[in-house]
């Protein structure tokens, strides 16, 4: 018994201080604002009922007021993935029986396509990407000057527009890391006939 006296004295010798102490804290903070009210009321000439309406007039000014209306925006951002290409069938392929691969020819076309035509993109030399097209044509896009085309080397972002077409000097494109580029011209591949 006296061992869980000795153990418990230290703990309600605590908490009794912990008591004294915060009664002793709020009778001097009430002291503190009353005095500090008589002071004011004395020497500056201030009303209480004052300085509670300048309080009450402060408190409404930082008042957010109720929202009256509401706006629901959508915002669509179309990702292009990199052109899957055939999968090796061995280490070992066939490299001498292979055909050479074609040369292109690049033309004019228009400096819109759509997004939805887009299949697949492919880096290039330079800041050019290769945009393989879902009916079978093949677009070489030029990036701005500073960009660099290896920077979209797994694809790239596009916010949606309404016409949902991608346009020369109009729209930019966002690679996976960042970053951001405008497609300055545009012109179909078309193989090359010997």
């Amino acid at each position: 018994m006296k061992r869980k006296a000795a153990l418990l004295f230290p703990i309600m010798l605590m908490v009794s201080w912990a008591n004294a102490y915060a009664k002793a804290n709020s009778d001097a903070r009430h002291l503190a604002t009353s005095s500090a009210v008589q002071v004011l009321q004395e020497s500056e000439g201030l009303k209480l009922h004052g300085m509670i309406r300048d309080r009450a007039e402060m408190d409404a000014s930082y008042r957010v007021p109720p929202a009256g209306q509401v706006r629901i925006e959508q915002r669509v951002i179309v990702r292009v993935a990199p052109h899957s290409s055939l999968p090796r069938q061995s280490l070992m392929a066939e490299l001498p029986q292979r055909p050479a691969p074609p040369q292109f020819v690049e033309r004019p076309m228009n400096k819109c396509i759509s997004v939805a035509n887009i299949a697949g993109v492919q880096t290039s030399e330079g800041n050019r990407l290769l945009l393989y097209l879902r009916d079978r044509r093949l677009v070489s896009a030029s990036l701005e000057r500073a960009c660099r085309a290896r920077d979209f080397y797994s694809g790239f972002y596009l916010e949606k527009n309404k016409d949902g077409r991608l346009c020369v000097n109009r729209d930019k494109l966002q690679s996976r890391t960042g970053t951001k580029c405008e497609v300055e011209r545009m012109k179909q591949l078309i193989a090359a006939t010997e």
